[in-house]
This record gives structure tokens, C-alpha cells and sequence, in this order.
């Protein structure tokens, strides 16, 4: 799976709201979901990270058989990014394939949900 291009719909994808030192590789990533996002790198969710300029990006998960790093960088423009704070906010698998490529995801919203008919007719 890569994210962004066709990841599966149940996925989970936490964003690290707060830019992060884009030097650290995949160790350091883990150790940052760990100690500072309070969550487990091992779990399978798709963890979201920025650098200070908003070009770049790295999603880091864990594909059942190892740690995947998964770097973008923007030749034109800026990622769109949420205001930045400290902890984590959630995003669907179709927002990040939005973000990854690019796009303004904040347009991408979910189906609202409809009641379940109690009848066939």
C-alpha cells in the first residue's frame, strides 16, 4: 500500500499537527508516535508528519512486515496544512490521498450517513 493511491477505506490516519525536524528517518519518526503522539508506531495506522516548510511531508506506517517511509516534497506550492498546535487530528484514507497529491483536502468530506430502510418496497 501506498498512501495516497489507493489505500484501503478503513485505514486509520493520525497528522502530527506540529511540524516536525525532517532530518529524522524512520527510527525517529517511531520514537516521536511513541513519546510524543502517545500511540504505537507497530499498529498499522498511517502516521502523518510535516517539515516547518509545508512542501514536504512523510507518512510512516507499518505494512505488517515492516516500518514504511514515504516521502513527498512539492516542487511547486505548499501542502494544505491545519493550524499548527501540538497533538494529533484524524483524516480519512481519501483526504490523504488528497493531501498527497496535493490537493485542498479540507473540501474532501465524508458521505453524510443515511437511515437504513426497515422495509424493501
Amino acid at each position: 500500500m501506498i498512501p495516497g493511491s489507493g489505500s484501503p477505506a478503513g485505514v486509520k490516519v493520525l497528522v502530527a499537527t506540529k511540524p516536525v525536524d525532517f532530518r529524522r528517518g524512520m527510527d525517529g519518526l517511531a520514537r516521536s508516535v511513541k513519546d510524543e503522539l502517545r500511540a504505537d508506531p507497530f499498529s498499522g495506522v498511517v502516521y502523518v508528519f510535516r517539515a516547518k516548510r509545508a512542501d514536504r511531508i512523510k507518512l510512516l506506517y507499518w505494512d505488517g512486515s515492516g516500518l514504511v517511509l514515504y516521502v513527498k516534497r512539492l516542487e511547486q506550492g505548499a501542502f494544505q496544512w491545519p493550524k499548527i498546535t501540538d497533538g494529533v487530528m484524524r483524516m480519512t484514507s481519501v483526504q490523504l490521498a488528497a493531501l498527497v497529491a496535493g490537493m485542498e483536502w479540507t473540501r474532501v468530506v465524508p458521505p453524510r450517513r443515511t437511515k437504513t430502510p426497515k422495509e424493501v418496497s
